[in-house]
């Protein structure tokens, strides 16, 4: 940080904590067995698309990346804008674990190219019997809290508080309620 932002009272964003993004891994088993929820096969990151050429150069660089993991682990990749125009990089995979991977993979790779400030959101889609129940990582705050909507812009934030309950051992889990954002409408 230089002097400037101090004196000026400008802090620069954290770095986000990738490595954080595999704690849902090794939390599947809690979710699975204790919580009852399945994964799901699609898993995506949000991110705030620039509009210069440098980032539609950058956009091709992700689609490359995404589909050198898809040859590889079989993992299906798209992106697209969802109706806030915000930019997203979609996935799907039957096996949970290439899902993760993939979101790291590409999430360190924006990094790599100086646009890490532009990752909003990784979102990991569960389900509890037929309803979705997402798990959110928040790329600025290094840690994931749920997400169970019920309807169109309604939300169940009983179910919600049960989960990051039973999952703040497994989890970072947002402990800042205020910040559990919902993401309506996402293409996940």
């Amino acid at each position: 940080m230089k002097i400037f932002d101090i004196l000026l009272g400008r802090a620069r964003p954290a770095r986000s904590q990738l490595d954080r993004l595999f704690a849902i891994s090794t939390a599947q088993l809690t979710l699975t067995t204790e919580l009852h929820l399945r994964p799901g096969e699609r898993a995506g990151i949000c991110f705030r698309p620039l509009s210069s050429a440098r980032f539609a150069e950058l956009r091709g660089e992700i689609e490359q990346l995404l589909q050198l993991s898809a040859r590889t682990s079989g993992t299906v990749v798209q992106t697209e804008l969802d109706a806030y125009g915000f930019q997203w990089a979609l996935m799907q995979d039957p096996d949970f674990e290439d899902l993760v991977t993939t979101i790291h993979m590409v999430s360190l790779s924006l990094e790599e190219q100086g646009v890490g400030d532009r990752l909003l959101a990784a979102l990991f889609k569960f389900f509890d019997e037929s309803q979705p129940v997402y798990w959110v990582y928040n790329y600025k705050r290094a840690s994931y809290y749920p997400f169970v909507p019920t309807g169109a812009n309604r939300r169940d934030s009983a179910a919600e508080l049960r989960l990051a309950a039973v999952m703040k051992k497994e989890l970072p889990v947002e402990a800042d309620q205020t910040r559990w954002f919902p993401l309506w409408g996402a293409p996940v």
